[in-house]
């Protein structure tokens, strides 16, 4: 199974009524294909700048190292120094907390990643789980 535009899309959409449904700050999300390509990158018109940017952070940094959101925060803590050096490697980012979040299917096969970046970490990811479970996705955060 491979993620579609259309399904991205959906994603992307969910996870934005998720966070107005909950009455949250402002949202961008940002869903990525398992090869770290954009699928769909959305944000409400009222974000701050470079919201988008980090949404594709988080998304690409967990699709990049194979690890959701919050195993990359726990490997931050424990080697500083190696995701200093990734941040600059990676061409489009790593931010090693919550929000990013693996997209599998059923079997646990890699689809892409969802990265959400606008309020706090935690109700980024509240989000993007929301969105994964309507659209009947195994969402892997790393926890």
């Amino acid at each position: 199974m491979a993620l579609t535009l259309k399904t991205a899309l959906q994603i992307a959409q969910d996870t934005l009524a998720e966070g107005e449904r909950q009455k949250f700050l402002p949202l961008a999300v940002a869903v990525l294909d398992p090869a770290g390509q954009p699928l769909a990158i959305l944000r409400d018109e009222r974000t701050s700048l470079h919201r988008a940017d980090i949404a594709i952070g988080k998304a690409a940094g967990c699709v990049a190292m194979g690890f959701g959101g919050r195993e990359l925060a726990k490997r931050a803590q424990v080697m500083p120094a190696f995701m200093t050096a990734v941040a600059s490697i990676f061409p489009k980012g790593i931010v090693p907390v919550p929000g990013g979040v693996l997209i599998r299917d059923g079997a646990g096969a890699l689809l892409g990643a969802v990265g959400v970046s606008g309020e706090t970490s935690d109700n980024d990811e509240a989000c993007a789980l929301a969105a994964l479970a309507k659209a009947g996705l195994a969402a892997d955060t790393g926890a």
